[in-house]
């Protein structure tokens, strides 16, 4: 079996209204998909994670190298790929663009076996993962305080144990906000706070103390990824545990990242961080380490499904017991016309809790008809 094609397709949906995290508004959402075919006419799908016209011109000028390769090989291929571009490339867009090659590879690979990837990865040591939900965005009107209650409210009505809250508008404004969040979910419900690296150290801390008795499950990205000594600072100030790493790349960069004892949960983003190949080699490492690893997850149903077969086979995030806590999956509930209708049979959650798919590859079939629609270039 050869590879025959490799295609992207840049997709771009608006929304009904825009929604703000600490740094931008949205108001439209992108994606981008990879497409390798082989000569045999299997078809794997993988996903990019970041700005969507920079991650496709990094596909297509790794496609040349891919033509008339054994999509077998990932790790060959994976390897080749970034040696060839280790001097211009070790994080950021060039392994954001590797990644989505080797999601699809990976599909390929479970198709061709018949199994879902996690089989190919070890096996699965669960088949339903718990996700917590990921929304309260701002809105261009209303009162915070009372519409962040009430969708956070809407999400345990839905049956979500978890739900996380974007902060970073304001040391003072947050602190008000996750207290409102906290008292219209109650005590069982977990609460999580992500600030997408809006503060420095000192603000943080700040905050972090305001919002230690409102019970934070994990304080998000408090101070921007380079800034490890800060995240340092952080964690030696706060009990609430700190998470981050979605802006991290490959087995090196989280590395050093676990060797800094910077952070008490790795967050590497599969669509990013080297795709499925690395990111498995990522959780190994931080296992190793004693830290936990829940992956970011921020696309459509294809990234969710690379995310569910890692999930899989992701080690519990203590140490072997009785009880122990299980991986969690980010499932993001802000709108997303492709996310919503790309994939032929979406995945979706039951009071909470998401099937890992079963089926051959990455589980998942792509509507056509959609992927078009959403089509600016490709």
């Amino acid at each position: 079996m050869k590879i025959t094609a490799v295609r992207t397709h840049i997709l771009e949906a608006a929304l009904s209204q825009p929604f703000a995290y600490s740094r931008a508004w949205y108001d439209t959402r992108t994606a981008m998909v990879v497409e390798i075919e082989t000569d045999d006419g299997m078809v794997g799908w993988g996903e990019c994670y970041g700005p969507a016209r920079i991650t496709a011109a990094v596909v297509q000028a790794i496609a040349p190298w891919l033509i008339g390769e054994d999509p077998l090989r990932t790790e060959f291929l994976w390897q080749i790929i970034y040696a060839r571009l280790r001097d211009h490339g070790q994080k950021g867009a060039v392994i954001e663009g590797l990644s989505g090659i080797d999601i699809a590879l990976w599909d390929i690979k479970g198709k061709h076996f018949g199994v879902p990837v996690h089989r190919l990865l070890g096996g699965p040591l669960r088949s339903e993962v718990q996700a917590y939900a990921t929304g309260l965005y701002r809105r261009k009107s209303g009162d915070p305080l009372k519409y962040l209650a009430e969708e956070a409210v809407g999400y345990v009505a839905e049956g979500f144990k978890a739900v996380k809250l974007k902060v970073g508008f304001g040391v003072a404004e947050d602190a008000a906000v996750t207290r409102a969040v906290r008292e219209a979910i109650g005590p069982d419900v977990a609460l999580m706070v992500d600030a997408n690296h809006a503060y420095d150290a000192v603000a943080a801390i700040r905050l972090g103390r305001m919002i230690e008795p409102y019970d934070i499950g994990w304080f998000e990205e408090p101070v921007p990824p380079e800034d490890v000594a800060g995240y340092r600072e952080v964690k030696a100030a706060l009990s609430i545990p700190i998470a981050g790493g979605e802006c991290e790349f490959t087995r090196f960069g989280f590395r050093d990242l676990l060797a800094s004892r910077a952070i008490d949960i790795v967050q590497p983003d599969t669509c990013a961080a080297g795709g499925l190949s690395e990111c498995k080699k990522i959780a190994d490492i931080a296992e190793a380490f004693g830290v936990r690893y829940n992956p970011h997850v921020w696309g459509t149903g294809i990234a969710i499904a690379a995310s569910l077969q890692l999930l899989a086979v992701l080690p519990s995030q203590t140490p072997h017991s009785l009880a122990p806590l299980e991986p969690m999956l980010e499932f993001d509930r802000t709108e997303h016309p492709i996310r919503q209708s790309l994939l032929l049979q979406p995945i979706e959650h039951v009071k909470g809790i998401v099937q890992v798919p079963g089926g051959p590859g990455l589980g998942i079939d792509v509507d056509r008809d959609m992927l078009a629609r959403f089509a600016i270039e490709s």
